[in-house]
């Protein structure tokens, strides 16, 4: 009983009794810098997974690209929840339709993380789909095995290696539960995961040259890698317009993570392009930085330096009634 009780808690918005969340308004015109860059990604998908076997020098380039293109393929995802980058859903939702990334039915990421933006709820160990917290109560019932493993999890190393696995077992374990429950939106998101699998697995059967257990690895590691941009998306604040980031960074993962590091900017304005968030911010920088009080860092590499092997906060909810 005491070992389902971290996916009970993680997912219970997931799961049972989960009311749909309602669709962001498509963008009125396109939006070609988000169309080119689908496009582009998409090309360099292919180029690096045909590219990967043709050489021995090959891997060291094709392999990181790939890594690349599965991170920036779910930050495009999270652009196509928001109602980006034409006015049609159906079409937005194709140009992003092959699953590259394997492991996350597009429409159970929509749904949980359109869940997640009602921000009076953000972090809260019940209500929040996306939250990393657990009530207190369910902290002091878990095995002493399993609290050594989430604390670990709250360092940047561990969700960066452990993260991955622990929250897909978790999402696994609640959507299994789901679709036995006879859940049609979940049953429905995970069939049509499956047709995303196909062009994904034609293509590497015929023309891909990366073995499955290589290709495996690598969208692990692409999740790992997206695993940086939500490991401090939020804390705990008693105002809910305290609990999520500004991260001052204009370099690489910036661009991989569509801007959104700049995220209490992306909370209060979830309908706006990726590429419109740096000149929102930079134009009222105070407003925000008072707005979240004060919840900032200057880089990723600040990050790093402060929490690869220091956990950011505890597990358990700090704010959360000690009694459930």
């Amino acid at each position: 009983m005491q070992s389902l009780a971290l996916s009970q808690i993680m997912l219970r918005a997931l799961t049972d009794g989960m009311t749909q969340p309602r669709l962001p308004r498509p963008s009125e015109t396109p939006e070609w810098p988000t169309i080119l860059l689908i496009l582009g990604v998409t090309g360099l998908w292919c180029g690096a997974t045909a590219l990967a076997g043709t050489a021995p020098w090959a891997p060291w380039l094709a392999w990181p690209l790939v890594v690349l293109c599965i991170a920036l393929h779910s930050s495009l995802q999270h652009e196509v929840l928001h109602g980006h980058p034409t006015p049609s859903a159906a079409l937005n939702e194709a140009l992003v339709f092959p699953a590259i990334g394997l492991f996350i039915p597009y429409r159970r990421f929509r749904d949980s993380h359109l869940a997640h933006h009602v921000d009076e709820r953000l972090t809260d160990p019940y209500d929040d789909p996306e939250s990393n917290y657990l009530a207190p109560a369910a902290w002091a019932r878990l095995p002493s095995a399993l609290r050594l493993l989430l604390t670990a999890n709250n360092t940047l190393a561990g969700r960066i290696l452990l993260g991955p696995a622990i929250s897909l077992a978790c999402f696994l374990h609640g959507d299994i539960r789901a679709a036995l429950a006879g859940d049609r939106g979940v049953l429905r998101a995970w069939a049509l995961h499956g047709a995303a699998l196909v062009p994904v697995a034609l293509w590497l059967g015929a023309v891909g040259t990366i073995p499955w257990p290589a290709y495996l690895a690598l969208a692990y590691l692409g999740l790992g890698i997206l695993k940086i941009r939500t490991f401090l998306e939020h804390r705990a604040h008693l105002a809910a317009r305290g609990r999520s980031v500004i991260i001052e960074d204009r370099g690489p993962l910036a661009f991989v993570f569509l801007n959104n590091n700049l995220h209490a900017v992306h909370h209060g304005h979830p309908a706006l392009a990726w590429y419109k968030l740096p000149e929102l911010y930079e134009s009222r920088r105070a407003r925000y930085l008072q707005m979240n009080d004060g919840y900032v860092y200057r880089s990723y590499m600040d990050i790093f330096r402060r929490h690869l092997f220091r956990r950011k906060d505890p597990v358990a909810h700090p704010l959360h009634p000690l009694e459930e």
